[in-house]
C-alpha cells in the first residue's frame, strides 16, 4: 500500500501549492463544516477532506500563501473546541509535496524515522527535515490505520539523516513527538520494502 493516505482509488493527494493548510479536528461532523468554511472564505483548492482513525477529521487545502492564511483563520475559528492541531506551510519542501502526491523516492545509505501523535506535526517535521538536510522522503503515512498517529521515513547519508532528524525533532511542538529512530546501515530487505 503506497501513499500517505489509505484511499479507495489508490492515488496520492493532488497538491499544487505553493502553500498548504491543514486543520485536524476531533469531530467528524464539525470537520465537514470546517472544510466548507475554508473553501468559502478564500480561493483555495480542497486537497483532502476526510475522516481518519480514531474518529478525527482532516481538512487539507492548497493555494497561494495569502489565500491559505485566510482559509486557515476561518477553519480554526470554526473548529473552536474541536481543534486537535493545525498547520500552515507557506513554502513546503519539494520532497514533502512529492510524498503527498505519492511519488516514490528511494532512501540511500541511512534511514531515519519520526513518529508523532498528529498529522500536522508530522507534516511540519517532514518539511523541516527535508529543508535542513540532503535527504529524501522515502515514506509518509498519515493517520489512516495508525490510530490517528503519523510517521515519515527519510533516507540519505548518515550525517544528513541525523541533521534531518534533529531539525524534525525541534520543529515538533512539545508533547507531540512519539519516536525518533536512526538506522545507520539498513538491511537491503528493509530498503526494498520501503521502495514498494
Amino acid at each position: 500500500m503506497q501513499g500517505p493516505f489509505i484511499r479507495r482509488d489508490g492515488e496520492g493527494a493532488r497538491v499544487r501549492g505553493p502553500a498548504l493548510g491543514l486543520v485536524e479536528s476531533n469531530s467528524i461532523a464539525r470537520g465537514f463544516v470546517i472544510a466548507d468554511a475554508m473553501v468559502k472564505k478564500a480561493p483555495v483548492e480542497l486537497v483532502l477532506q476526510r475522516t481518519v482513525s480514531p474518529g478525527k477529521h482532516l481538512t487539507l487545502v492548497s493555494g497561494e500563501v495569502a489565500d491559505v492564511e485566510e482559509a486557515m483563520r476561518a477553519g480554526v475559528d470554526v473548529a473552536a473546541h474541536t481543534l486537535v492541531d493545525r498547520l500552515e506551510l507557506p513554502q513546503p519542501s519539494v520532497e514533502l509535496l512529492a510524498a503527498l502526491r505519492r511519488e516514490g523516492i528511494e532512501p540511500k545509505s541511512a534511514v531515519g524515522i519520526v513518529e508523532t501523535f498528529s498529522v500536522a506535526s508530522t507534516l511540519l517535521a517532514a518539511d523541516a527535515a527535508t529543508k535542513a538536510a540532503q535527504v529524501t522522503l522515502a515514506e509518509l503515512r498519515l493517520a489512516d490505520g495508525l490510530g490517528g498517529k503519523a510517521y515519515f521515513v527519510i533516507g540519505g547519508e548518515q550525517a544528513d539523516v541525523e541533521a534531518g532528524l534533529y531539525a524534525a525533532e525541534i520543529a515538533i511542538p512539545a508533547g507531540l513527538l512519539l519516536a525518533r529512530e536512526l538506522i545507520a546501515r539498513p538491511h537491503d530487505d528493509l530498503l526494498a520494502h520501503l521502495r514498494k
